[in-house]
């Protein structure tokens, strides 16, 4: 749903100004430093990004599920690692407190989460859980007017930048399923917190992972997200099946600057006397690139629009995240063998985001997670 066509299109008209001027340049830069210029996080801050779906109550954008969408077909025309500054603190790291958290929890972190003074990360995944998000180990278990929290979460994207965590742990260690886990605000600088090393990703350099290890972490009561326990699996879930619509939509802007990229190269780069752009076989690719993606894109769309019209969009949500996922691998994939040689060597910089991609059937739910979920959804719907 667009609620006000003008004012995104002057949105959008900035989203695209800063990718072409700002951060398309600094690509490079960041591959070879790990590392994203404060200077364009500040600008992110400025632009209200770090508040696209927070409530304007709060200090936000609001945008809905659809406008969010087409933003980031803009915002993701470029490395994957800037759209991840902002991601955990527009999707999963703050979604949580805006889906289920008290009045007194999102008045609090909203407005803070908006302007980017607090950033965010979703502390779920662990060493021995993962795709089976319910067997989780970290546990909290109630002191006082406090919890103390101990165990490791694995792979939690920008942990080493940000200032609040939001934490699934089990509060009911008797309870080994869903029911037992419970979901919180902790202070990243909460006494006990340790962080890992940076991890050594295949891509996406400039987005940072690494492990985070809570050692008798002394968490308020009041922290604990909505106020009951055994709610926080469930949360969870919420939280992810809106990112995987936000993922696909991030595929989609990803895979169109690919395709930009290997197009603009088929029709520069001549062989036997005339542009590849002319030679059928490469044109066959460009057009299954194409078809592939317009069908991600119309995927994207309808299911954010569903989901703005308050219907159920778990099947939906878990088939975007799992096309759009995989059509972006196979555009990068046909993207280095259009450039044939250029498309191995980094300087023409298809190399870099064909392994950046890579991560998006891995995250945020496994292709193989899609496919069960819809395949179960299938069933539960047909038996009615």
């Amino acid at each position: 749903m667009i609620r006000d066509t003008e004012t995104f299109e002057a949105l959008l008209d900035s989203v695209r100004r800063f990718v072409r001027e700002r951060l398309v340049p600094a690509e490079n830069e960041v591959a070879d430093t790990d590392e994203i210029p404060e200077t364009i996080v500040q600008e992110m801050r400025e632009m209200g990004l770090f508040g696209l779906t927070i409530p304007e109550s709060y200090g936000g954008l609001e945008l809905t599920m659809e406008e969010e969408a087409r933003l980031l077909f803009e915002l993701c025309k470029t490395s994957p690692a800037f759209r991840s500054v902002i991601g955990t603190t527009v999707g999963i790291g703050s979604q949580g407190i805006l889906m289920d958290g008290t009045e007194a929890q999102k008045a609090y972190y909203l407005p803070k989460l908006a302007t980017g003074e607090l950033s965010s990360s979703f502390a779920l995944t662990e060493p021995d859980a993962g795709s089976d998000a319910a067997s989780l180990r970290t546990t909290a278990i109630k002191d006082g007017d406090h919890y103390v929290v101990n165990g490791t979460k694995r792979y939690i994207t920008n942990a080493p930048h940000s200032k609040i965590f939001t934490l699934m742990a089990r509060t009911n260690p008797a309870d080994k399923g869903a029911g037992g886990v419970s979901a919180f605000i902790v202070d990243a600088q909460s006494p006990g917190i340790s962080l890992g090393k940076n991890d050594k990703k295949m891509g996406q350099k400039g987005a940072h992972t690494c492990d985070v290890m809570f050692d008798n972490v002394r968490v308020p009561a009041a922290n604990l997200i909505g106020g009951q326990e055994g709610q926080g699996f469930k949360t969870a879930m919420k939280v992810l099946e809106k990112g995987r619509i936000h993922l696909a939509a991030v595929c989609v802007g990803v895979a169109q600057r690919i395709l930009d990229d290997a197009l603009r190269y088929a029709i520069d780069r001549k062989q036997f006397g005339q542009p590849i752009a002319e030679f059928q076989l490469v044109q066959a690719m460009l057009a299954d690139s194409k078809a592939e993606l317009y069908a991600a894109e119309c995927m994207v769309i309808d299911a954010a629009r569903k989901r703005d019209e308050g219907r159920s969009v778990s099947t939906e949500a878990s088939c975007c995240k799992m096309f759009a996922s995989e059509m972006c691998g196979r555009v990068a994939d046909r993207a280095v063998q259009i450039l044939g040689g250029a498309g191995y060597l980094s300087e023409y910089g298809i190399e870099r985001f064909y392994r950046d991609v890579r991560l998006f059937r891995l995250y945020e739910g496994t292709t193989q997670i899609q496919q069960i979920i819809i395949g179960r959804n299938m069933v539960r719907e047909a038996r009615g």
